[in-house]
């Protein structure tokens, strides 16, 4: 099942438990991996608005993790970890990408994902395909059911007008 929202590509195969965003910016790869790798830029487009993130830790190499926190609007707060698996400069890299609580402590009720990010140079730019995988479709469903589609929508919008900065 594919759906397009503004310029962001979502597909979602219940069969595979999988859902892939896609979205190619007018930018090269350097400055689009470097979006998804700096703590500072992240921080700037990965909440979506108007929600926003901030880095508590991050060590982007094998072994390392990005644990951050997304605080909404009347100041809630959604923590997020990110353990990464793999590393392929400029090119992909692969996390588990988890919710937890503020100390990096996985939240069992919520939904982990095998992710896998890859960076793909095109004429104009860079195409960015964002690969979850997850164990069980019911675990695909909720993340669906908490609104994936369209927060991730907005944050790809939000790295976009970055990117054109």
């Amino acid at each position: 099942m594919e759906t397009v929202i503004n310029n962001t590509q979502i597909s979602k195969d219940f069969d595979k438990k999988s859902i892939v965003v896609s979205r190619e910016f007018n930018a090269p790869v350097e400055e689009v991996w470097q979006a998804y790798t700096d703590p500072k830029i992240l921080d700037q487009w990965w909440g979506p608005s108007p929600w926003r993130a901030e880095t508590k830790h991050m060590d982007f190499r094998v072994g390392g993790y990005w644990l951050y926190v997304m605080i909404g609007p009347q100041g809630e707060k959604q923590w997020g970890r990110m353990n990464y698996l793999a590393i392929d400069r400029y090119k992909s890299f692969e996390a588990e990408d988890e919710f937890c609580d503020e100390n990096g402590k996985l939240n069992a009720e919520l939904p982990v994902s095998k992710t896998q990010m890859v960076f793909t140079k095109t004429k104009t730019g860079t195409k960015a395909d964002f690969i979850m995988t997850y164990s069980t479709e019911a675990d695909l469903e909720k993340i669906v059911d908490m609104g994936f589609e369209q927060g991730i929508s907005i944050c790809m919008d939000q790295l976009e007008k970055l990117l054109e900065k």
